[in-house]
């Protein structure tokens, strides 16, 4: 069980304070506004009005050993660059912060964040993706101009083992798990001599050019 302190109760910030909660996890919900925290009261471990851009109060509800505060207050920009700053200088280690624009997000990398969120524009890619190619079930950016997928394999691929794919040498584009429904399983780092089913779903991690070709060249 970890512990997490969720700041800025909009929709974003709602539905991951619950889910977390609902993990497993302890969480503190923390927003200024009275009527999101009578929301979510019962849905989390704690949740308080606060003000976040006063340090002194976050100190108070004993935040600096959280595993990780996420600060989804992203529109009202001074308020977020403020809390990140106070949750910085009070020792939590991971801070992670909604952005909503590129000077926004090295401000708040500038100020102490480590982790930059995008939730809408994540969304949108992600979303874009799957429309440009329906082999692509699931697309989540890695690190820059690279990405992580979950890929249905084309027929053609049923049969070959990942050898005879070659898809480090091909595409640059490495396979770090299989999915199998028939048995239902999960396969990490599969061997070179695994043999694709129409029921599995390929993991693939790769430069974004690569993941783009591979795509083309097999819809």
């Amino acid at each position: 069980m970890k512990q997490f302190v969720i700041i800025g109760l909009g929709n974003f910030g709602y539905y991951l304070a619950t889910s977390l909660y609902e993990k497993g996890h302890e969480v503190l919900a923390i927003d200024i506004n009275p009527k999101p925290v009578q929301a979510i009261k019962d849905m989390v471990s704690q949740a308080v009005i606060a003000d976040s851009t006063e340090k002194k109060t976050l100190e108070q509800l004993g935040i600096k050993d959280m595993d990780a505060a996420v600060i989804c207050i992203g529109s009202h920009m001074e308020s977020s660059i403020l809390t990140t700053l106070n949750i910085k200088d009070i020792g939590v280690k991971q801070i992670i912060a909604k952005a909503i624009s590129e000077p926004h997000s090295r401000i708040l990398y500038n100020v102490g964040a480590t982790k930059i969120i995008f939730p809408e524009k994540d969304t949108a890619i992600s979303l874009g993706e799957r429309l440009n190619n329906p082999n692509i079930l699931d697309y989540l950016p890695f690190l820059d101009n690279y990405s992580i997928i979950e890929w249905a394999p084309p027929n053609k691929f049923i049969g070959k083992t990942l050898q005879n794919l070659d898809l480090i040498n091909r595409y640059g584009t490495q396979v770090i798990a299989i999915k199998a429904l028939v048995p239902e399983q999960i396969l990490m780092i599969p061997k070179a001599g695994f043999v694709i089913k129409d029921s599995d779903i390929l993991i693939l991690l790769g430069p974004n050019d690569g993941i783009n070709r591979l795509n083309k060249d097999n819809k």
